[in-house]
């Protein structure tokens, strides 16, 4: 069997596949305060998420368009659809599944992945969970994993009001305000006190309709001393107009709790993937990011980590790929708000083909956090001679008491190392392949490979092929 060697042999089926759309509603395009009334009475919102919808609304009209990062000319709302429903309700048991949508699942691995390695997962096709499952034995121990519509009208709608939209508001940005008009679907997670969740729960957001946003929101909550890893991953078709992505994710790390958060963005390259992360983490808490964006054609992505407890912890690990047509703009964001905190950033970022990767990291530190560390290292490896790669560091101290560093890399193979390995007995193409899989190797080797098997030989195959 011939190996591949070229980006354009990759097999992206796994991805590309299309389904024929038998969605059962389809709300009409465009962005009005009669479309997100109409969206806030088919989700059977209470009156106080339908006000803040509208709310929310008005916030988004009156927000001015980011002009800082890359180009969203391509993005008109008046075509955008922000609601798909399904023709099906959320079923928990997989047999039950409509067959077209299970289909869909069953050729991105997501069952097999459940079967496996997963304490939980949960399914979302267009705006809505079709699926939701969760081990008897986790469920056992008092952990709460369910969707976020039967959340807000459940046994939790307090703990859901209490939280939603606190850490990322309205106001932040036009893309969170629009957010807050017009979210749909997504995951509610609280693992209570001293709990540790052994086994991953994972969600996974697929997008088929064109022309259509998806809009999910994540809210999970580690109570004291509790311990989750929680993975998510996202893809769709390519179609030849814009679809958007423009979800929600916060997450409540409490005293002496551990979350790991993992994410994997392998969406289409029609894609504007406009998404917010915040994490607030109390006292002795750790928050754990691994980011792998490889699809979009144009990204906005900052994971955002406020450390607000005493000795609370920030790792953030990504990796970025940026291909023909994509313009990936990531990074990470951190403030120390207490003493004795540490924050790490460790990145990677791969362009070619004239691709652009723009890595952008954040590091506030306040007059009270004492004895803060925080260290950011970036590097970046462009492939030819027509693609980009940036580094923007923004870093604001105001405390003596502190140590930071940031260190960023930015080049090219060196042709020294490729004759070296040409002189041990490799071809050319092999040696290049070889230093560009050791340069990502410290950061994909944490990618959830018991999740992503697939994904991660597309970023190993796309990085064979990379050399052109």
């Amino acid at each position: 069997m011939k190996e591949k060697s070229h980006v354009e042999d990759i097999d992206r089926s796994i991805y590309d596949f299309r389904d024929e759309e038998k969605d059962a509603y389809r709300i009409n395009a465009g962005l009005t305060s009669e479309i997100v009334e109409k969206l806030s009475k088919e989700k059977h919102d209470p009156a106080w998420m339908e006000l803040f919808r509208l709310q929310s609304l008005q916030i988004y009209n009156q927000m001015p368009v980011p002009d800082w990062g890359p180009s969203i000319e391509g993005l008109n709302m008046d075509q955008i659809v922000t609601y798909v429903r399904p023709n099906t309700k959320m079923q928990a048991k997989w047999s039950d599944v409509p067959e077209d949508i299970k289909n869909t699942f069953e050729r991105l691995g997501i069952p097999e992945a459940e079967r496996k390695s997963l304490a939980g997962v949960g399914a979302q096709y267009d705006s809505e969970l079709v699926y939701h499952n969760v081990r008897e034995e986790v469920a056992a121990q008092g952990v709460v994993y369910t969707d976020m519509e039967s959340a807000l009208n459940g046994e939790y709608a307090d703990m859901v009001r209490k939280h939603f939209m606190k850490l990322v508001k309205p106001n932040d940005h036009k893309f969170a305000a629009l957010h807050g008009a017009v979210w749909s679907g997504g995951s509610f997670v609280y693992v209570p006190k001293g709990v540790s969740v052994e086994i991953p729960l994972q969600s996974y957001f697929r997008l088929n309709a064109p022309g259509a946003g998806q809009f999910e929101h994540t809210l999970i909550i580690v109570d004291e001393g509790a311990d989750l890893h929680f993975i998510e991953g996202c893809s769709a078709p390519k179609y030849n107009v814009a679809n958007l992505h423009a979800g929600c994710v916060e997450l409540f790390v409490g005293k002496n709790a551990r979350l790991r958060y993992s994410t994997i963005e392998n969406w289409s390259k029609n894609m504007y993937n406009l998404n917010t992360k915040r994490a607030l983490v109390e006292e002795g808490g750790t928050i754990e990011w691994v980011s792998g964006s490889f699809g979009s054609h144009v990204s906005y992505l900052y994971p955002m980590s406020i450390l607000k407890g005493k000795g609370a912890k920030m790792e953030f690990t990504g990796i970025t790929f940026a291909g023909k047509g994509q313009n990936l703009d990531t990074g990470a964001k951190v403030v120390h708000s207490a003493p004795d905190t540490s924050s790490y950033m460790n990145t990677r970022s791969i362009s070619k083909d004239g691709g652009i990767s723009t890595f952008r990291s954040s590091v506030v530190v306040t007059k009270e956090a004492k004895n803060a560390k925080s260290a950011v290292s970036c590097q970046s490896l462009m492939l030819d001679s027509i693609s980009r790669s940036d580094t923007i560091p923004a870093m604001d101290i105001r405390t003596k008491d502190a140590n930071i560093g940031h260190e960023a890399k930015i080049g090219s193979i060196s042709d020294e190392a490729v004759f070296y390995l040409m002189s041990r007995g490799m071809s050319e193409e092999d040696a290049r392949a070889c230093i560009v899989s050791g340069f990502a190797d410290n950061v994909s080797k944490e990618l959830p490979l018991e999740y992503a098997v697939e994904m991660n030989n597309l970023i190993r195959l796309e990085m064979k092929g990379s050399i052109g």
